[in-house]
């Protein structure tokens, strides 16, 4: 088990921030440099058929060592972070025995990890915790996943007498943007099913997750000097404002929760003459997706109205959609890993998915895929962190839900 976390602070280490307006695959060439060396590991440890496609998908195969027929079981992580946070010069902190206080992650910039804001953490008391120094995000969103996947790999490879069905690997760039199954090759992978390993705190089981969309919009205004400007001037940046007031000001993350749907801005820039907007839109529920964007149509097409033809210019587009449809024909897999977690003493907790996962896309390509924890906590950001227990409860997991499916 001092494997996970040895390769874990090993991939923090690797610059894999992947960038939304790249038209490449994976969007950042130091993505590429990981899977190659990933490639390279899983060699190294006895892995089968490993590859490295041009668009730095790794797959692999464990093959069986049973004489019966069993299913083909696949495990999934990606390899890139979010490009919401630096994920440059990662420099991860150990806190031996945490004792339930709070966790200085930077004296110089009083940046501190506290309970009274993440009560989460007086779970772990008495544990060990990897942390950010505060400058940074960590990375456990999703390179835990990847140790937790690999370690377990390893250990089958050591102890053949341990039996077990032909196993899958894969590891994927770009799916913190949405995009981590655009060239997923399921008929090559060759799995049954599969399970991400890309969830959050210890317990998380997830085969349900949001319907997204992305809106990005473009605001045409006009520049005047100020001093003459009356009738005049289109303050792209004033009408962006406008436009984000019409929306529900109690629809976005930092109001919502379990099932609810949002409209989350996520970046904003520009001037007087022009100024661009980003929204993500997700909903569990079909039904209210398709009526969140039809919400923004309507509000750029009434901005447009006020302040002229093509003022605002609106491109919406489809992310991924809800994996529940495709995983209910086939809910023995979520029932073997609930089971699974109970026998190594993990606590299986069922709950919709705030976001979505690899999993989700691939559920629709003919992989049904739900989502299990890596352990997790505050992902993407400076205060994200990962208890060492929970990193290793995954690894059991993941033993033990490839034992029951060689019955």
């Amino acid at each position: 088990m001092k494997k996970v976390v040895e390769r874990f602070l090993k991939y923090v280490s690797y610059d894999t921030r992947s960038q939304e307006a790249a038209k490449t695959c994976p969007s950042s060439e130091k993505q590429l440099v990981f899977a190659k060396d990933l490639a390279n590991e899983l060699m190294d440890i006895g892995m089968q058929d490993v590859s490295v496609d041009e668009n730095g998908y790794v797959m692999a195969t464990l093959p069986s060592n049973i004489d019966h027929n069993v299913p083909t079981i696949g495990f999934i992580a990606h390899m890139d972070t979010s490009p919401d946070m630096i994920g440059e010069n990662v420099n991860p902190q150990i806190v031996k025995n945490y004792d339930g206080g709070d966790i200085v992650l930077n004296k110089e910039k009083n940046i501190i990890l506290s309970p009274n804001d993440f009560p989460e953490l007086k779970k772990y008391i008495g544990q060990d915790l990897i942390t950010t120094d505060g400058t940074t995000l960590l990375g456990a969103d999703d390179k835990a996943g990847i140790a937790e996947i690999v370690t377990a790999m390893e250990y089958l490879l050591n102890n053949p007498n341990i039996k077990h069905g032909t196993v899958k690997v894969a590891f994927t760039p770009d799916e913190e943007i949405g995009k981590g199954a655009n060239f997923f090759d399921v008929k090559k992978f060759g799995a049954d099913f599969a399970y991400t390993i890309d969830g959050g705190e210890i317990g998380e089981l997830e085969y349900e997750n949001f319907n997204a969309a992305y809106a990005s919009i473009e605001i045409n205004g006009r520049n005047v000097h100020p001093g003459t400007a009356k009738n005049k001037m289109k303050n792209a940046i004033l009408i962006g404002m406008e436009l984000n007031a019409m929306l529900p000001d109690k629809e976005i993350p930092a109001y919502t929760e379990g099932y609810e749907g949002f409209y989350h801005l996520n970046e904003i820039e520009g001037n007087v003459e022009k100024a661009s907007m980003y929204y993500i839109i997700r909903d569990h529920d079909y039904n209210k997706f398709e009526e969140r964007k039809k919400k923004i149509r309507k509000i750029v097409d009434s901005l447009n109205d006020k302040y002229g033809k093509d003022t605002i210019v609106l491109e919406m587009k489809d992310q991924y959609y809800n994996m529940k449809e495709k995983i209910e024909p086939v809910m023995h897999i979520v029932e073997t890993a609930k089971r699974a977690m109970e026998e190594v003493g993990v606590c299986p907790i069922i709950k919709p998915i705030r976001g979505g996962t690899d999993g989700a896309r691939l559920s629709y390509m003919g992989l049904p895929c739900p989502n299990i924890f890596t352990g997790g906590h505050n992902f993407h950001g400076k205060y994200e962190y990962i208890p060492v227990n929970s990193m290793e409860k995954a690894v059991e997991v993941i033993f033990r839900i490839i034992k029951k499916f060689t019955k």
